[in-house]
Order: structure tokens, then sequence, then C-alpha cells
């Protein structure tokens, strides 16, 4: 391809394909200043006070793959919202392997393609960008393979819109498919903008330019067709929207405007009753992270689907007329009978001094069965007080012995007022009255409630608890977890892992699988030597039979450096755990403790870490952790609240942790967001410690050895061809202190 002729001394550069160790990276402008190579000759006014690098507006991303062929289309827009014509070089990060399509710039409403040219000249350049104009955001680009080209003219205040298609061949390891879009790195460029040295300026003239801007609107639209059926469609770093087009074909889309994390999507090929996906991290002598997803087939016949057993108990107490709570209450449950199937059983209890049963035992879930159960429903009342305990026993007395899964789900909006009300009791009680294998779910309305009792007795019966905020509404959550357990397929799960070694696997205990959901386990693992082709057995009933399932070629290596994300999701998940342990159990000084190093060393919010976010206090919460209690007493003190909404809000915060696959930025509750004090970049948290990027991993008291290099020297440069990785880490500022191989690396200005 020729480069077309334009007036508007448009021309295209150079590209190249450079050696790369990393993740890929976010395109970005870099505007050229007049010295570092012959100015255009357009008159310029002094100073000229340029950004270090254009504020990306919008992104759009057309992804097409079929089986592990990917043909990505990027569309980038860029935004000049100075009232100068720029200059400026352009870099795209490109996947390793992967070849260029086609490269074009819109100038005018013409669409301008180029041509492909050599790699060491773009290694050149960019290399003299970097040591020219010493912005630390330039340094996650060193090592990468690199897409190159120079941008002429950029007019003022306006958009520059640049088009990208290339090809790759995407990895699949351990029964899994990895895709990759690079929106992360690069972000320092646009969070902490710089002015660009000029030498021709006095130093006192250049004028710092801030961007206003630090990330624009990003959408995807990625296309699947694979040879075999489509398993655990999964990404950890957005929230994606999956429609499925048959059992071989599926289309992913996301769209977000403060998420820049790269975006990351996985995807098994499995012909098989239940696909089994593997995601594996490990660094140098340290403990691996695997993922491990689950997922059943879809077109499941209805005679393979396993019947079940459930009783549905509602709080009808006088409190439940209020805010109209009783009329969602009663559509929610509506919905869950209407969800049943005709080989299921089932029963409705209401409570409120007393319970009243519908049936005196359960009944099937049949045309006539349901219409039993809508009446009932359809006459109850809110009148009287809160009889937790006796409506309990009696639901759990409606099961008898039987291969189907029994599930029992209760709903209410109060502390227990009648009849037993000490909390620990009827736990007691709930536990000594159960005969069965019971899965046990309870809904918690309003504020007025006691955590504690249905967080245990959730998870003491291998449940879950949930909330409903005053505003929220009861109908849409409770219908969707009816939705979500209408149809199991096989329960009592148990994975047997052959030779690996694991711990700290969450969720602690796997229940049941249903049709349409998924499961993810997050672990850790240790061996000696890389496990390769290692063999893991998923056992479970179906109905009265007992089924396993063989799964082979599954790796658990001593190092890899794909898929770093996993340390901080185990990380939130091993941090809910440790929280409910505190307030099931009371507090212990071990158990904060890890809490504390837990939340400070990968950024997650805790109610010991969370005032980390606001005022970058890191050396306070280091020396003396006990310390932090004093200093946020409010938050400490929530962890033993039992009710009101500080003891919901972490109820439902240490809940959305056990549970977290994600590191989507919309799940507040979970991470500390990336701010001036604090940013979060591969594994490691950092803190800005007066003008110094400090590492939450470095103990001032840990005798390690230490590497000391002045920003921008040529040991500086020589270390980063060492160790490249170290670039994404001194990519945060002029001063960083990182620890990294057992080692402490320190980078001075």
């Amino acid at each position: 391809m020729r480069l077309k002729k334009s007036a508007s001394f448009f021309c295209l550069l150079f590209v190249c394909l450079l050696t790369a160790v990393f993740a890929n990276a976010q395109g970005v402008i870099i505007p050229i200043p007049c010295d570092f190579r012959p100015c255009r000759p357009i008159p310029r006014p002094r100073p000229i006070p340029i950004p270090n690098a254009l504020p990306v507006k919008s992104i759009e991303l057309d992804t097409k793959i079929n089986g592990q062929v990917a043909t990505t289309h990027v569309e980038q827009v860029f935004r000049n919202d100075t009232p100068y014509t720029l200059e400026g070089t352009y870099f795209f990060p490109i996947p390793e392997t992967a070849s260029i399509v086609e490269f074009a710039i819109w100038e005018n409403g013409k669409k301008l393609v180029g041509e492909v040219r050599s790699r060491e000249e773009a290694r050149r350049i960019y290399d003299e960008v970097v040591r020219r104009q010493k912005d630390p955001g330039l340094l996650e680009y060193a090592g990468k393979d690199l897409f190159q080209a120079s941008i002429f003219p950029i007019p003022p205040n306006s958009d520059k819109k640049l088009e990208l298609t290339y090809s790759q061949v995407l990895k699949a390891e351990s029964g899994t498919v990895a895709y990759r879009y690079p929106l992360g790195t690069g972000r320092n460029l646009w969070a902490n903008p710089r002015p660009i040295p000029v030498p021709m300026m006095r130093e006192d003239e250049r004028t710092p330019v801030r961007n206003n801007q630090k990330f624009g609107t990003v959408s995807g639209k990625i296309e699947i067709v694979g040879k075999e059926a489509l398993r655990n469609v999964y990404s950890p770093s957005h929230q994606i929207d999956l429609k499925r087009k048959g059992e071989t074909a599926a289309s992913v889309s996301f769209e977000t405007s403060g998420n820049d994390n790269d975006f990351q999507l996985f995807y098994g090929l499995s012909s098989g009753d239940f696909g089994m996906s593997l995601l594996t991290y490990r660094e140098t002598n340290k403990d691996g992270y695997f993922l491990l997803m689950l997922s059943p087939k879809d077109d499941i016949a209805e005679k393979e689907l396993v019947n079940k057993d459930i009783v549905f108990v509602l709080d009808t107490s006088g409190s439940m007329a209020e805010e109209g709570k009783m009329e969602k209450a009663r559509s929610a449950l509506l919905f869950g009978i209407k969800t049943l199937r005709d080989g299921d059983r089932f029963n409705v209890i209401n409570f409120a001094g007393e319970e009243h049963l519908m049936e005196s035992g359960l009944i099937a879930a049949n045309g006539s069965g349901k219409k039993r159960g809508e009446d009932f429903v359809g006459k109850l009342a809110p009148t009287g007080g809160t009889n937790i305990n006796d409506s309990l026993i009696a639901a759990l007395k409606q099961f008898s012995s039987s291969p189907r899964p029994k599930m029992l789900v209760f709903m209410t909006d109060g502390n227990p007022t009648v009849g037993e009300s000490n909390a620990e009791k009827i736990i007691a009680n709930v536990k000594n009255a159960k005969t069965e294998d019971i899965r046990l779910f309870t809904f918690g309305v309003g504020y007025d409630v006691n955590t504690q009792l249905l967080d245990k007795i959730a998870s003491e019966n291998s449940g879950a608890s949930d909330y409903v905020a005053p505003k929220e509404d009861i109908e849409i959550k409770v219908s969707n977890f009816f939705t979500k357990v209408s149809a199991p397929v096989l329960s009592d799960l148990q994975i047997d892992f052959g030779g690996v070694e694991t711990d700290y696997i969450y969720p602690r205990k796997l229940t049941d699988l249903f049709k349409g959901a998924q499961i993810t386990l997050i672990g850790r693992y240790k061996n000696d030597n890389d496990l390769q082709n290692t063999v893991i057995r998923l056992s479970g009933k179906s109905g009265t039979e007992n089924r396993t399932f063989t799964y082979q070629n599954l790796d658990f290596p001593l190092r890899t450096e794909e898929n770093n994300f996993l340390p901080r999701l185990w990380a939130t998940r091993r941090v809910g755990w440790l929280l409910e342990q505190i307030r099931a159990n009371g507090e212990t000084k071990e158990l904060r403790d890890e809490v504390a190093e837990l939340g400070t060393r990968y950024g997650i919010v805790t109610p010991y870490t969370s005032f980390l976010a606001a005022d970058g206090s890191f050396e306070s919460v280091r020396r003396e952790v006990s310390g932090l209690y004093r200093i946020n007493q409010d938050a400490a003190k929530s962890v033993k609240e039992k009710s009101g909404r500080a003891a919901v809000e972490l109820s439902v915060q240490q809940n959305t942790q056990q549970s977290n696959a994600t590191l989507a930025p919309s799940n507040k509750s979970v991470f500390v967001a990336n701010s001036m004090n604090n940013q979060f970049v591969g594994t490691k948290n950092f803190y800005n410690q007066n003008g110094v990027w400090q590492d939450a991993e470095f103990k001032p008291e840990t005798r390690l050895s230490e590497v000391n290099v002045k920003f921008g020297s040529d040991e500086f440069y020589a270390l980063l061809n060492r160790e490249r990785e170290l670039a994404q880490f001194f990519a945060l500022g002029e001063q960083v202190i990182v620890v990294w191989k057992g080692k402490v690396y320190r980078v001075t200005n």
C-alpha cells in the first residue's frame, strides 16, 4: 500500500514489530517539539504549552475471532485541545506475532492509508523520544511490540481519528483461549501530565498543560465462532454483555468511560457435558495462583435436569407494610413459584408472631400445585411481630430424606422480636433441627436486620446471604436469584486436583451447578517442578446417579507471566472470607492484621484500610497495624455492628468480595480506585509517600540488597534493558521504590 498524496502534508514514517515481554498497551500520540527534528514551516507563538500526550476521546473496538484467529479493527479518536497545530508520533503496542493489515488516518473526511516500513528506524525513534522527553509514562512502552507512525498536521481544537487493523493467532493453554486488547498501559501519560521540555525556551517560559480528560469512552464488540462449543466465556477486566448464538458462537460487548484496565477475554472450547477452563499465574520462588471455571452445556435436555425440593419462607410482620415491601416481596415469591419445574416439590411458609404453612408437607410443582401456591401468596398480609426461630424450625421439618437438592429461601426485614430473640441460640437451634443437607439462602430487606444471624445461618448451611437496600427493588433481586437456581444439573460437587498441592481455595465449599450458570474457583498452588498434563476430576450427583468427569492436559507451571490479575482476585476472596470469620466469631489480632496486610498490598477496600485511599498515609500502617484502628475507629467499629446500615453494607461488601471474579472498577466496594495517591500496577500496589511512589511490599526493616539509579541516566536505561519488567513500575514517576525478585530498586531524580 502506498501513501496517498494530500495537501495536508500528512505522511506515515515507520511501522515496527519489536521484541515483547509484556502485555499490550494503549495507542498514544506524543507531541514532538521543534528541536527534536526539523519543524514544519508553521509559525508558532512563544511559549508553546503542549501536553505530554494527547487525550483519548474515544475508542471503538470491533473484533472477529474464528477458532483461535482474531482480527481486530480499532477506531481511535484523539483530541487536540490546544490552539496550535501539532505534530506528533503515534505509538501503538501490538500483540506478539501479530501482523498489521491496515493503518489509516482520517483527514478532512478522507481516509489516508499508509505502508509498513523499517522496525529498526522505529526503534531508534522511540528510544530517542524517551531519552529526550524523559517522561516516566513513556516507559510503559519499553520492550513492547510497537507500531509507530508520524502524524502531521493535528489541527488546533479538533479531533484526530486513526484506524488500525491487525490479525493474530490467540494462545490456548489448559483448554482456555485468551484475547487481550490494550487499554491500561500509558495511563500515566494522561494521569500525570507534564510539559514537554523545549530547550529553545527558557525554563521560566515553559507552561505546564493539564489534560482535561484522563480517558474517554471505550466500546467494543467481539464476535466469536468456535469449532467446538464455547464454554466459560469470562472477562476479569470488564463487565460484559454475553449473547450466545447456539453452542459454537457468541457475541460479547462492553462499554465504559472510566475503566483503564486492558480488556481481557477468555473462553473454553469443549464438547463435553461440563466444560472446565484453567488460568494460572506464578512468579519465581512464590506460590502460584489459579482460577478454575466450570459450566454445563447449553443444550441440556429436560430429562437431564435434577428435580429439587424448595421451601419459601416470607416475613409478613407489620413492618413489611412500609414502603411497598410486601407487594414487591409477594411479586418476587410468585415469580419463584412460576420458575418451578413439574418435577420439583415446594411449600410456602409465612411468619409474623407465629408461622403459617401453605401445606403440612411438600407438594408437587405441577399446574394445580403452583395454583395453590399462587393463591396462598396472594392472600398474605403484613401484621404482628417477627418470630424467626420458629419459622426456620418449621421450614427445616418440611424436608425428608431424598437424593434431591434441597433449598430453603428465607426473607425478612427485621430482628427477631417474638419467641427466641437471641441470635446465637437461633443459630444453634437451626443446627440441631437440620437432619438433611440443605442449602439455606437468606435475604435481608432494609437495614433493621441482624446481619450476624442471616450471614451465619447461610454460610453454615452451604448457602449465601444477600441484602436489599431501602431503595432497591426486592422483586428484581430475589427474582434474579430464583432464575439462577431454577434448574440444577449437578449437585454435591467435589474436585480432585490429583498431584497438585492446593490451598486457600474460594469458595470454601462447592455446592450445586445450575443450567446457564458458571462457577469460578480461585486458589493457590505450590509444587517444586512444572506439572504438565495434569489430570483433574470433577464428581457430583445427578439425581440418584453419581457422575465423574475427567479433564486432562492441564498445566500448573513453576513460572508464567500471563494472568497477573489472579493474585489480586484471590486476595479479595481471602479478605471477604476473613471478614466473615471476624464478624461471626470475633476479632483477633491475627485476623485483623492479615486483612490489613492484604488490603494494603493489593489495594483492597476493607474496614481497616479504606482510609488509605483518602490521605495516602502508608508508613503509619506499615510500622504499627494497631495504630490503624485508632486512626480509623469508625470503620473498625462497623465490624462489630450486627444491625443497621453500616452492618448491612459491610455484609454486602464481604459477600461481594467472596464471589468477586472481576477487576472492573464499577465494583466500587472491592478495590481502592487509582488516584494521585494510589496506583495498582501489575501485581503491586503503590502509595505516593511525599512524592515517592512506594511499593506496598517494601518494609524498611527488611534487609534486602538495594539497587539505586537516577531517573533518565545511562545506568537507568541499562537497568531497563536487563530487567524490562521494571518499566511498568518506573513509569509511575521520577521517584519510585519497588521490591522485585528479592531486591529493592530505588529510582531518584
